[in-house]
C-alpha cells in the first residue's frame, strides 16, 4: 500500500523536521522561558513568606486578645476579591481560590498552633 505523499509546506509552515539551528533556537527560548519561570517562581516564594511574616503577626494579636483563629467572613471576602484579580488577570479564578483556600488553610494552623501555645508548626516561618 502506498503511503500518501504529504503537501508541500505552506508558506510561513515549519517543516516538521527542524534543522540543526532551528533546534538551537528552540533550545534557546525554552532556555530563556523557563529562566524566566525561575525568576517568577522565586518571586513567589518571597512573597509567600513575607505573607506569612505578616500572617503571624496577626496570630499574635489574635491571640493576646483572645479572638478565634478563623475569621470566615474575611476569608470569604478575601477569596472573592482574589477570584475578580484572577479574571482581571486572566487566570482561572477557581485554581486562584484553591491556591487561597490552601494559604488560608495553612494560615488557620499557624495561628492554632499560636493560641494553644505550642508556638509555630514545623516548617513554619519566623517572624
Amino acid at each position: 500500500m502506498a503511503h500518501p505523499r504529504r503537501p508541500p509546506p505552506l508558506r510561513g509552515d515549519t517543516p516538521a523536521t527542524p534543522g540543526p539551528e532551528a533546534d538551537t533556537a528552540v533550545r534557546a527560548e525554552l532556555a530563556r522561558l523557563r529562566d524566566s519561570i525561575d525568576n517568577i517562581d522565586a518571586a513567589v516564594v518571597h512573597m509567600l513568606a513575607e505573607r506569612f511574616k505578616c500572617t503571624q503577626q496577626v496570630g499574635h494579636l489574635k491571640a493576646a486578645h483572645q479572638l478565634p483563629p478563623a475569621d470566615p467572613s474575611r476569608e470569604a471576602q478575601q477569596i472573592a476579591r482574589l477570584r475578580r484579580l484572577a479574571e482581571n488577570a486572566k487566570l482561572d479564578p477557581a485554581f486562584a481560590e484553591k491556591l487561597l483556600n490552601f494559604i488560608i488553610a495553612e494560615v488557620i494552623r499557624h495561628h492554632e498552633s499560636i493560641a494553644d501555645g505550642t508556638g509555630q508548626p514545623t516548617g513554619a516561618t519566623g517572624e
